[in-house]
């Protein structure tokens, strides 16, 4: 497994954000034109080389709008990113530009008055009423083993104990599955007591992380190691 970085809120600690001698500017750009199959994989390989934090993958009626907000561990590293304003990703040229923190604050919240998800106070806390999962999650087989995937990159093991408060979670029992480049992929594996144990905490889907909504997803031992595995190649 790779090296797990600081949680976001002390990364832009760390860089300075706050303190009077550096810029205050939250580092977040905002991309327009994307291909509409675009994921998050994709926009970590457009920026190849710098330090990301968070990527918000905007929605409009339900489907991806073609815009994505990516948040940086620093001003420099937004800095660096508008110089891929107007390059390739794949057959189309991507818009990178500036945008202000609250613009990237709006598009989340804009997404959850569609309804697509509970309040953002409910971060962390029993989940409220919300649209129901998915049916074919609820009939799919469990195992002790649910797959987290939207995780913000900088997640940390005690974070994902805390999102599942109200059940059994230790450290040990959470893989955070890292490329080989030892940087995270947004994706985790929780072991919990039992299947049983596994489909209660369900309860928790699209519920938040951050400023992230983390999907949860049935998932097996067998599929865990070979994360494990590949994380270590």
């Amino acid at each position: 497994m790779g090296t797990e970085v600081s949680s976001s809120s002390s990364g832009y600690q760390q860089y300075g954000y706050g303190r009077r001698h550096q810029p205050s500017v939250f580092p977040v750009v905002r991309l327009r034109g994307l291909p509409f199959n675009c994921t998050d994989v994709d926009i970590i390989k457009f920026f190849g080389g710098l330090d990301i934090v968070d990527v918000f993958l905007a929605n409009k009626d339900g489907r991806f709008s073609g815009e994505a907000f990516v948040v940086f561990a620093g001003h420099m590293q937004a800095e660096l990113a508008l110089q891929k304003d107007r390059q390739n990703m794949g057959r189309r040229y991507v818009e990178v530009f500036r945008c202000k923190k609250q613009e990237y604050y709006n598009a989340i919240a804009a997404e959850v008055r569609e309804g697509a998800y509970g309040s953002v106070d409910h971060r962390g806390s029993s989940p409220p009423p919300r649209r129901k999962r998915s049916p074919d999650k609820d009939n799919m087989e469990y195992t002790e083993i649910l797959k987290l995937r939207g995780l913000p990159y900088s997640v940390r093991k005690s974070e994902i104990v805390k999102f599942f408060g109200d059940f059994d979670v230790s450290e040990d029992k959470i893989q955070i599955a890292c490329r080989p480049d030892g940087k995270a992929t947004g994706e985790a594996y929780v072991e919990f007591a039992s299947a049983e144990e596994a489909r209660k905490a369900m309860c928790k889907d699209k519920m938040l992380i951050g400023s992230r909504y983390v999907e949860l997803f049935p998932s097996t031992p067998d599929e865990a190691r070979q994360a494990a595995s590949r994380s270590r190649h």
